[in-house]
């Protein structure tokens, strides 16, 4: 199926691909964040970048480009770079839903490992990951190999933000936070309540840096978050990791489980 554009009466738009949404983008309010894991990209940024400057960003996965218009709105003049390998689909999203004026977003057509594999090293102040394929986080996104393209290209004290999933007890979350943690010591999560709880099949998104990041406030605003959200230190995500043994992937990772509904994941 060709990806389309299904507007609503509120103003906004859902970008459609494959029948699911992708993508929520309301032209007149970047600000608006309907999916909850894209408010906790955004909570994060809020909590360590509140400064207005600048942020160097590169998203590996673009759809609607919601967060990156979130960003230019919030840091004007940011230098972003969209890594999106489906050209029919940022084609529609350019046509249907236009940049704002004066962005600095650029979309290049490349996968997440053959766009990183070009950056310059210490070239990014932010890194965000959001790639899925059928609802699961590809093998080649999960491993050392890539964790360590990551690092290399994330500024000294940046920040790598990466939207997973996982099915309740959050285990293969766990071993792509000690991933990470080989090339970044401090990995963080935030998380719904429920998903916490182990509920329901949820996402998580991690939070990694080679600074320490600040629980105080990471606390303060996950507890004023739309939707019900917990932040759990890096400390005490690597102390459950010891205590439950878990392992990190090689090379290569594995993919993320698959989602009951394919259809709620992957939404940018």
């Amino acid at each position: 199926m060709q990806p389309e554009i299904v507007r609503d009466e509120r103003g906004g738009a859902t970008v459609m691909l494959d029948g699911h949404p992708q993508s929520y983008v309301d032209l007149d309010d970047p600000e608006l964040l309907v999916f909850e894991y894209v408010e906790q990209f955004a909570t994060v940024l809020e909590a360590l970048r509140p400064d207005p400057a600048p942020l160097a960003t590169t998203h590996v996965g673009g759809a609607g480009m919601t967060l990156a218009r979130w960003i230019h709105r919030r840091h004007p003049g940011s230098p972003q770079i969209v890594l999106e390998p489906d050209t029919a689909l940022t084609e529609l999203v350019r046509r249907e839903l236009p940049l704002p004026r004066g962005h600095r977003i650029r979309v290049r057509p490349q996968t997440g490992q053959e766009g990183v594999a070009g950056l310059r090293d210490d070239s990014a102040e932010v890194v965000v990951v959001d790639a899925f394929q059928d609802g699961q986080v590809p093998g080649e996104l999960a491993g050392q190999a890539w964790a360590r393209e990551l690092a290399r290209v994330l500024a000294p004290g940046g920040l790598l933000l990466v939207n997973a999933a996982d099915r309740p007890g959050l285990r293969w979350v766990a071993r792509l936070g000690a991933t990470l943690h080989t090339q970044l010591p401090h990995v963080g999560q935030l998380v719904l309540r429920e998903v916490d709880k182990g509920k329901r099949f949820g996402n998580v998104v991690l939070v990694c840096s080679s600074a320490p990041l600040d629980d105080v406030t990471l606390t303060r605003t996950a507890a004023r978050a739309t939707f019900p959200t917990r932040w759990r230190p890096a400390a005490e995500v690597a102390a459950a990791a010891r205590r439950a043994g878990v392992q990190p992937f090689g090379e290569v990772g594995e993919p993320s489980p698959a989602p009951p509904d394919t259809g709620r994941l992957g939404l940018r």
